[in-house]
Order: structure tokens, then sequence, then C-alpha cells
């Protein structure tokens, strides 16, 4: 049973706005069981927008399309689904006076202009919307039917869950189970060169991979003669595939990094302390956006100064005159400090040049160190160059940060190598 989206709007052809509608509605349509097989988008030509839309019909049992449903003279959805079923537009004054009532409950007239959304194809079906002013509308186009909606998500997201979920359900075929893996640590070809073969070894099986730097989503998607046995056979697969990725794998679908960090010392009964320089507080932010951080984490301090790593944390004018801000001495220093004036279990440091200026030929952009340091223990360093500009050098040091802090409340091999 296959299903396609159609995204309509110039502003998403010339990347002027990104288009998180297909995603969303790709995923919400394979959940259901339907086969996804294509995304398309398309300007606001009517010409163009009616091939689209008569292609889709020849292909496809389920056809979503979003945008061109407003007042304005470039929302030409509906005319062009009038022009590829071959009928009238019809004007519904029942919507129309349900827009009205809508501006007057702001305390405005309705502009004339916003009359045409309730211009119909003759035969269409309208699919409320009482979360904006455009209605959507089905339509059946041979064996496909049609659902146009709004481009705005939120209205967009609305109807689907009202009105189109109920209507196609019952034509789904619910014989798939995906499961999410997130990772970190590897590339997207390591890992699929690691599970390379699995495909091969399991019918049905479908191996999906999404890089969101710096993490890479393994999706398991299997296909099988029933629900039930699709889900039985998806977790038992997604088993193997966590087995074969080892420590890379955190989490799952809903799983954020800094929540398995957190959860990582929750379970172990650990606490936290961090001390920042070339991240300049991003670690903290990451572990401070999950509720419930204030159970681990007792301290992050920002030191970007040489003299706040001295006032702060303690870190020896010494050490930064022969070593400088950024080497193991001072990342060890700097871990060591925060240890010591949050009274914590566990502290990590980042010391670095994240760029564009500042690098030199011993020490260039992208050198960064980072200290361990854990009560009753040996404190640690570990350096890595990373090849990339300023923001994505700050992002990377601190998953690298956060990943040493969960092996190390894990009991985990540190050795991270240069994944």
């Amino acid at each position: 049973m296959t299903a396609a989206v159609l995204s309509i709007g110039t502003e998403l052809t010339r990347g002027e706005l990104v288009n998180t509608n297909a995603a969303w509605l790709g995923e919400e349509l394979t959940k259901l069981g339907f086969d996804v097989v294509e995304h398309a988008t398309v300007d606001d030509r009517l010409e163009r927008i009616v091939t689209l839309i008569r292609r889709f019909a020849e292909t496809n049992r389920v056809v979503v399309v979003t945008g061109g449903l407003g007042p304005t003279s470039d929302d030409l959805t509906t005319m062009a689904a009038a022009a590829a079923a071959g009928v009238e537009l019809r004007r519904d004054e029942g919507v129309v006076e349900g827009i009205r009532q809508k501006f007057q409950a702001f305390g405005r007239v309705m502009p004339e202009s916003n009359a045409k959304q309730g211009d119909f194809p003759e035969g269409a079906q309208v699919l409320p919307n009482s979360v904006g002013t455009a209605p959507g509308f089905a339509l059946s186009l041979g064996e496909a039917r049609f659902f146009f909606v709004p481009g705005v998500p939120r209205e967009m997201k609305h109807i689907f869950h009202e009105s189109i979920l109920p209507a196609i359900a019952a034509l789904a075929e619910p014989r798939t189970h995906q499961v999410h893996i997130r990772t970190f640590g590897m590339t997207e070809s390591g890992v699929a060169q690691t599970l390379a073969g699995l495909e091969e070894k399991h019918d049905g099986l479908t191996l999906g991979y999404r890089a969101r730097f710096p993490e890479i989503e393994v999706k398991v998607h299997v296909r099988a003669d029933s629900a039930p046995e699709a889900e039985r056979r998806s977790e038992s697969i997604a088993d193997e595939v966590r087995a074969l990725l080892g420590d890379a794998v955190f989490g799952g679908r809903s799983d954020s990094f800094a929540e398995a960090v957190g959860r990582a010392l929750c379970d172990k009964g650990k606490t936290l302390a961090v001390a920042e320089s070339c991240t300049g507080g991003r670690v903290g932010e990451m572990l401070t956006r999950v509720s419930g951080a204030s159970n681990y984490l007792l301290l992050d301090a920002v030191v970007y100064a040489n003299s706040a790593k001295e006032a702060v944390l303690g870190v020896g004018q010494e050490i930064l005159r022969a070593h400088g801000a950024v080497s193991a001495e001072t990342a060890a220093a700097m871990a060591e400090g925060a240890l010591r004036v949050a009274g914590a279990d566990i502290a990590v440091s980042i010391t670095g040049i994240a760029g564009p200026n500042g690098g030199t030929e011993d020490k260039p952009v992208g050198t960064i160190w980072f200290g361990l340091a854990r009560r009753g223990e040996r404190t640690i360093t570990k350096h890595r160059k990373l090849p990339w500009g300023r923001d994505r050098v700050q992002i990377l040091a601190s998953y690298i940060a956060l990943e040493l802090v969960r092996r190390s409340a894990l009991g985990r091999d540190l050795d991270l190598g240069e994944r």
C-alpha cells in the first residue's frame, strides 16, 4: 500500500523554508504501515502542480499534499486539484462564513481575498481546520485518495490527526514496525560497514541511516505477515544491531545524548562537575536542558580567561606559563579543580582552540584537550584534533566530554579511538 507526499511552495523550492512537513508526514504514514515511496516539492506554478498531482494519482493509494491553500494569488493548490480532476470549483458559503466569524472573534474584518479559501473542487470533502482559517479537503482521483492540507505545520498536523488519520487507518497494512537506535562515536559509513550483511540475513528487513551531527541514527524497519510479528522481529534484530555497535549506542528514538549521560550518572549514584573553556557553556546547556539535571550536575564553570581558571578552579600560574591554556596539564588541573570545588564524584574539563582564529603551528585550530578527574582515581587526559569550523568543533568537543563522563559512570573503556 503506497503513499506519497507532495509539498507545494516556491519558498520551499528556493530554500527559504525548511520542509519539515514532509519529514513528519513520511514518518507518520510509515508508522501506519504505508510504504512511502516518494516525496516531491514543486513551486507555485499551476501547470507543474497539475502534472505532479496526475502523476501521483497513477502510482499511489494515498497522497498528502501540503501548502498553497492560503488567500493570496500564489496559492494555487485548490485550482490545480480541480484541473487535475477535470472538475469545476464550487464555493462553500458555510465555510466562508466560518472564516469570517474567526476574523470577527479577533475583532477584525475578513479580507475578501480569504473567501477563496471556501472554494473546493466539485465532489471534494471538506476537512475542518479549527486552528487556522484554511480548511483542507479530500478528493479521489482514480484509485488514489488525495488529502490537501495547509502548509502551516500546526494546522497540517491538526488536520492530519483529526481527519486524515481516521480516514486512512483502514487502508493501511499494519505489517511493519520500526526501531530507532541512536549512536555517537562512529561515522555513518563505519556504522553501515559494521552492519553489512544484516539485510541479506533477515527477510523483510530494511536498515536506514540518518546523520544528525555528531550522531548517527539507525532505523531497523521490518515488514512481516502481521504487526505483532513485525514488532517481535524488529526488536530482536535491534538487539543484534546494538550488540554489533557496542558502546556507540546510547539510546532510542526519544533519547537525547545528554539524557543518556544523566541516566548513567543517576543509575550509578554519581555527581558531576564541568569545567569549560573553548565550549563556552555548551556542555552545561546540553545537560540542563534535561529536567532533573540538578540531581547530578553540581557545577558548570565557564572559565575562558586564564585568570578565571586560576581564581575559580585553582589552576596554578606555573602550569599556565609552562604549558599554556591548551595542554594536557591545564586540562587535568581544570578537572581536578572542578572536582575539588564542587565535591563531585566525576569532573570533566575542555580546553582548546575552536577557531577560526588563535591557532599556531604547534596548536592549530581544532586542537582540544579533555581532562577527566574522579574521586580516588588518577586523572586522565585526552587529546583530539577536530578538523571543522568553530560551531562543529564546539558541538563535537561537548559530545566527547560527555561521552567520557558516560563511560566513566558506567565503568566502560575510556579509549574513544579516532572515530
